[in-house]
């Protein structure tokens, strides 16, 4: 197992093991920061850092040695820390009361990263293409009849593409995927619990 500053995509919660096609039971395990580890069948999600008490996080399940815990800083803002403060963690509440807050992670040494809802990001034809995507995609929906019966959707979860001024850093929805090497990911684990 790799250690947790290798991380690429991880998910918060205490899911060992979820279902599969070959394995019909969840099985539980204690809060963590987990990655996905093995085939579609045989899927474990191995834990890569304890939640504790206040927002900290241990890489051990007896939480003796401590990782990083996030302290508010602010109404809106939340200081990581090891030995030294690791950055911060910002929520942007929404000018508009129909738009989500986004969300500013500052990592000392590098530049500014904003988590924004998709749809606010991107080139223009990016975002065209996108809608026309989302358009088909319900077209599609709609004429197979999927959701027909009064049966619920399970809605999507938003979708937050983080960005430099210039480079995807990460992207989070039910699940968060780095693709950036330089960022610390002790900062994508903490906006998880933050976020959560």
């Amino acid at each position: 197992m790799a250690g947790w500053e290798d991380v690429r995509e991880f998910t918060l919660g205490n899911i060992s093991r979820p279902a599969t096609r070959t394995h019909n039971q969840i099985e539980f395990g204690p809060n963590a920061i987990r990655a996905v580890q093995g085939s579609n069948d045989d899927r474990v999600l191995e834990p890569y850092a304890y939640v504790g008490a206040n927002r900290s996080l241990y890489l051990d399940a007896d939480l003796t040695q401590l990782l990083c815990r996030v302290e508010a800083s602010g109404e809106h803002s939340w200081a990581v820390h090891a030995d030294t403060v690791i950055g911060t963690i910002t929520r942007l509440p929404s000018t508009r009361p129909v738009l989500r807050p986004n969300w500013r992670i500052d990592q000392p040494g590098h530049p500014t990263i904003t988590g924004r809802t998709e749809w606010l990001t991107g080139s223009p034809g990016r975002l065209a293409a996108k809608a026309v995507t989302r358009l088909i995609a319900g077209v599609l929906d709609g004429l197979t009849g999927v959701g027909d019966e009064g049966g619920d959707q399970p809605t999507k979860s938003r979708t937050l593409e983080w960005r430099t001024s210039d480079e995807l850093v990460m992207i989070s929805n039910s699940s968060i995927r780095i693709t950036a090497d330089w960022l610390d990911r002790r900062l994508a684990f903490a906006y998880a619990l933050v976020a959560e």
